[in-house]
């Protein structure tokens, strides 16, 4: 869309959003889908940016600084941190935005985090004849103005950007000449490939199961059909628990027929996002 700043209009692409969260640092599970959703929205910033001369992309992307999923997303599309590239800050220490002063966080979880942890963000960048620079950032630092609480279990951050048009356009720049990237991008698609190794796992584990309520469903109307067709003198089993193991057998062939799908999915999106980074490794390598 059309942005105005500071008497300047501009093709602006604003983004808005928030990545999985992490629950667990020593064993997060999510780390390979988050991964996949900062490769997902590193790819659609590149796609869909040509046509604007600058990028803002802000919101809670779950992912400490130095972690993977940012210096991925970073390196992959030019953006640069606000915080990193303010000429002045006012707020949290270190630009914490979960802190465990705020009464809404589990303080448990902060533990090795006395200060707090910064996982919210306001990523920039120009593209054609535009500079950006972040001239201040600031983070709320507790309670709301005339309220008791915070606005929410995380701080807000508030930016003042500031846009000015230069001579001649300078050409879309996307970020990929860090030789660095390259050491990225592997260390991404090894977690990515760890991640798909576990959802195949599940997948495998989760189809085993459905394929063995099946085979008890069928075992028990092999076993109602030949009670009804006179082959037996009575039913090996009280019709109670007849019922009620029937009832057990189609729920878990139900639930296990359902997670084999949707690791199927997940299996499917690990193993698109591997490739991906996969050909882009080659073509970083490639390069002079």
């Amino acid at each position: 869309g059309l942005g105005g700043f500071a008497g300047v209009r501009a093709p602006l692409l604003s983004l808005s959003l928030q990545l999985h969260a992490e629950y667990c640092r020593d064993k997060d599970a999510y780390l390979p889908h988050r991964l996949v959703q900062a490769w997902e929205l590193a790819q659609f910033i590149r796609h869909t940016s040509k046509a604007a001369d600058v990028v803002l992309l802000g919101g809670d992307l779950n992912m400490h600084p130095e972690d993977v999923g940012i210096r991925l997303l970073r390196g992959w599309t030019g953006l640069q941190d606000a915080f990193a590239e303010a000429m002045h800050f006012e707020g949290c220490k270190n630009g914490c935005t979960l802190v465990p002063d705020n009464c809404f966080t589990d303080k448990s979880e902060l533990l090795p985090f006395p200060l707090g942890i910064r996982i919210d963000y306001i990523l920039y960048k120009a593209i054609s004849s535009f500079t950006v620079k972040c001239e201040e950032l600031k983070t709320t630092t507790g309670r709301a103005p005339g309220m008791d609480i915070p606005f929410s279990d995380h701080e807000a951050v508030m930016a003042t950007l500031h846009i000015q048009r230069q001579g001649q356009p300078a050409g879309a720049t996307l970020g990929t000449a860090d030789p660095a990237l390259a050491d990225v991008v592997t260390e991404a698609r090894a977690e990515v490939g760890a991640g798909l190794r576990a959802a195949r796992r599940q997948r495998y584990s989760s189809g085993r199961m459905a394929v063995l309520a099946l085979l008890l469903l069928l075992l028990q109307a092999a076993a109602a059909l030949a009670t009804l067709a006179g082959l037996g003198t009575e039913q090996p089993f009280p019709k109670l628990s007849f019922c009620l193991l029937a009832f057990l057998a189609l729920g878990v062939l139900v639930l296990a027929t359902g997670l084999h799908l949707f690791h199927t999915m997940e299996v499917k999106m690990l193993h698109g996002t591997e490739d991906q980074m996969w050909m882009v490794l080659r073509a970083l390598q490639e390069r002079p």
